[in-house]
């Protein structure tokens, strides 16, 4: 699939909301700006594939309040409770110089500054205070925060990550 079809998830539809249609979008970025009122996105589920437009978009603690065309009643929004929320890689936003998105990173490299393997980028996820990327080799697995005084470079492109461990980060 060339980049330009990829499908990139932001979130999925964990409940609904009110009375009028609304469902909760649990978003896998809570930053994210790719979910807007007008977009166009595909919800995706093993069973099922379905096209929507967003009307709005609120956020609400957590998760964001999601408005769709043509889902008007809380049984309509019920249908939809599952499904992940994905928009084609090519209408994202381009990331900050030095950053990346979630799925960009899933797959990197990633060695110390001095070359040493450390392993492969498996997951990332969001905490209070910054996010962290999910290292394995192997058996071995590392939580390796992405933060300035440890992330020395990145390169989408080589698929590399470079890192500045912190004493007792690999140990």
């Amino acid at each position: 699939m060339s980049d330009s079809a990829r499908m990139v998830a932001l979130g999925k539809i964990v409940n609904t909301h009110g009375i009028r249609g609304e469902v909760r979008v649990l978003p896998y970025n809570p930053d994210t700006g790719a979910l807007h009122g007008g977009a166009r996105v595909t919800l995706r589920r093993p069973n099922g594939v379905r096209e929507a437009a967003l009307r709005s978009v609120r956020p609400n603690k957590n998760v964001l309040l999601v408005a769709l065309e043509g889902v008007d009643s809380m049984n309509a929004a019920e249908e939809l409770v599952g499904y992940e929320i994905e928009v084609p890689e090519a209408s994202l936003p381009a990331p900050a110089e030095g950053q990346a998105y979630h799925f960009q990173l899933v797959g990197l490299e990633v060695v110390t500054s001095d070359g040493t393997p450390v392993g492969v980028v498996d997951e990332v996820f969001t905490t209070a205070a910054n996010d962290v990327c999910v290292v394995r080799d192997g058996e071995r697995e590392h939580l390796i925060p992405y933060v300035d005084a440890v992330i020395e470079s990145l390169d989408l492109d080589a698929r590399r990550l470079v890192i500045r461990p912190l004493p007792g980060l690999l140990d």
